[in-house]
C-alpha cells in the first residue's frame, strides 16, 4: 500500500509496554493506523521475537506484529529504566501494557502515578480477568480466558472435549478491543481535555462474542451446547465433504435462499414442502435436510458445487489455508498482503483491517531490530548524552 494520505491516529504517540501478543498486536494497529509507536522492550527483546517460525534470528510473525514501532530497550526492574518510562509517558498520549495487574503499580509506574504527570495520558491496560475483582490476579493466559469466557465450552464436537482454534484468539480479540477502547478514549478526551484508563480483560473480549447466549438462558433457561459444523437453531448451514475431499460451507438458511439450494441439489420436493418453508419448520428437518445436501456434495468435486450454488445465488464457499488464501485474486485485489523486505529479500505480511477508504493504514517497515531506535527516542526525544547511554549499557538497562 502506498497511499500518501494522512492517517486517522498521526500525531497520536503510544507508550507500548506489553509483550507477547494482546498488548502487542494493540500497538500494531495502531501503529498502522498512524499513531507512533514507541515499543519498550526489555534487553533481552520480546519473547515473541523467538517464537515459531524464525529465520535470520528473528521470528517471521514478529516482522508483521513490530511493523511501523519503534523498538527501545529498557530494563523496567532497574530504577534508572523506570524512570525513563515515566520521562516518556511526559510526552505520551496513550500507554498500552497488558502485565500482570499490580505490576506496574510495584515499579511505580502505574496509571495514578501517570495522570500526576500527564492528566492526558490514556492508559491501556490488558490482563487475563481485568483489574478488578476476585480473580484480577489469576494469571490469564488466551488458552485459559478462552474457556473461561464460554467459547471453549460452545466450540466442538457434542459429547466431545472442546477444540481450540490453532491461533490466540483471546490475545488477537481483546488487542481489538483495546484499540477500540484507545479510539474512544481519544474521542472523549478531546471534549474533556482528560485521559482515561481503558481496562480490557481477555475473558470479557471473548464474552463480548457470546451473541444471544445470556438472554437465551435467562429468559428460555437453554444453554447452548456446541453444535460441531452446524450452528444451534439455524437451518441448514452447514460444512460437507465433496467428492475430491475438499470441503464446502454451504449457507442455505434464509427461506427463499432454501428454496433455491435443494432445487439446484436436485430435491425440489424439499423446496416445495410447506413444513420446511421457514427456519422453525426446517429445523425440525435438520437431518435430513443436512442428509440430503451431503450426499449430493459427494457426487461433485468442490468447485463444481460451489459454481452450482453460485448460479443459483446461494452462498457458498471453499475452506481456504494460507496458501489458498495468497493465490485468490479476491484476496489479492483487496490488497489483503504487504510487502516488507527484509535484509533485501522480499516478505509478504497481512494487511490489517478495517480498510479506510480516505485514511487508510499501511505498513511503512516491517518489525526490526531489538532497540534499533534507541538513539532515535533516548538520545533525540529523550535528549540523553553519547555518555549518558553509554553507562546505560554497561549496566544493562539498555541494549
Amino acid at each position: 500500500m502506498t497511499s500518501t494520505k494522512m492517517r486517522p491516529l498521526e500525531g497520536i504517540r503510544v507508550i507500548e509496554l506489553g509483550q507477547l501478543l494482546a498488548g502487542p498486536f494493540a500497538g500494531t494497529m495502531l501503529a498502522y493506523f498512524g499513531a507512533e509507536v514507541i515499543k519498550v522492550e526489555p534487553p533481552g527483546g520480546d519473547p515473541i521475537r523467538g517464537w515459531r517460525v524464525v529465520k535470520d534470528g528473528a521470528s517471521l510473525w514478529y516482522r508483521s506484529l513490530g511493523r511501523n514501532k519503534k523498538s527501545v530497550t529498557l530494563d523496567l526492574k532497574s530504577e534508572k529504566g523506570r524512570e525513563i518510562v515515566l520521562q516518556l509517558f511526559d510526552s505520551a498520549d496513550v500507554v498500552v501494557e497488558n502485565f500482570r495487574p499490580g505490576a506496574m503499580e510495584s515499579w511505580g509506574l502505574g496509571p495514578d502515578v501517570a495522570k500526576k504527570r500527564n492528566s492526558g495520558l490514556i492508559y491501556a491496560r490488558i490482563s487475563g480477568y481485568g483489574q478488578t475483582g476476585p480473580y484480577s490476579e489469576k494469571p490469564g493466559y488466551a488458552s485459559v480466558t478462552e474457556g473461561f469466557g464460554g467459547f471453549r465450552y460452545i466450540n466442538g464436537e457434542p459429547g466431545k472435549a472442546p477444540v481450540r482454534p490453532n491461533i490466540s484468539l483471546g490475545d488477537t480479540v481483546s488487542a481489538i478491543h483495546a484499540a477500540l477502547g484507545v479510539t474512544l478514549a481519544i474521542i472523549a478526551r478531546d471534549k474533556s481535555g482528560e485521559g482515561q484508563v481503558v481496562d480490557v480483560a481477555l475473558y470479557e473480549s471473548i464474552f463480548n462474542l457470546m451473541e444471544g447466549i445470556v438472554p437465551e438462558y435467562d429468559g428460555g433457561g437453554v444453554v447452548r451446547e456446541p453444535s460441531g459444523t452446524t450452528i444451534t437453531g439455524i437451518v441448514p448451514t452447514n460444512t460437507y465433504p465433496c467428492r475430491d475431499g475438499k470441503f464446502v460451507v454451504i449457507g442455505g438458511n434464509g427461506d427463499s435462499i432454501f428454496k433455491r439450494l435443494m432445487i439446484a441439489a436436485g430435491r425440489p420436493d424439499m423446496s416445495e414442502n410447506p413444513a420446511m418453508a421457514d427456519n422453525s419448520g426446517r429445523l425440525q428437518y435438520e437431518d435430513e435436510i443436512d442428509e440430503a445436501l451431503g450426499k449430493w456434495c459427494k457426487t461433485l468435486l468442490a468447485r463444481e458445487v460451489i459454481d452450482i450454488l453460485e448460479e443459483a445465488r446461494v452462498p457458498v464457499g471453499p475452506i481456504y489455508n494460507v496458501e489458498d488464501m495468497m493465490e485468490d485474486p479476491h484476496y489479492q485485489e483487496r490488497g489483503m498482503f504487504e510487502q516488507v523486505e527484509i535484509d533485501g529479500k522480499p516478505l509478504k505480511i497481512p494487511a490489517i483491517m478495517p480498510l479506510l477508504e480516505g485514511t487508510p493504514g499501511k505498513t511503512d517497515w516491517p518489525g526490526g531490530d531489538i532497540g534499533s531506535h534507541n538513539k532515535e527516542i533516548l538520545g533525540d526525544l529523550l535528549e540523553l548524552s553519547e555518555e549518558a547511554m553509554d553507562k546505560l549499557r554497561s549496566e544493562g538497562v539498555i541494549a
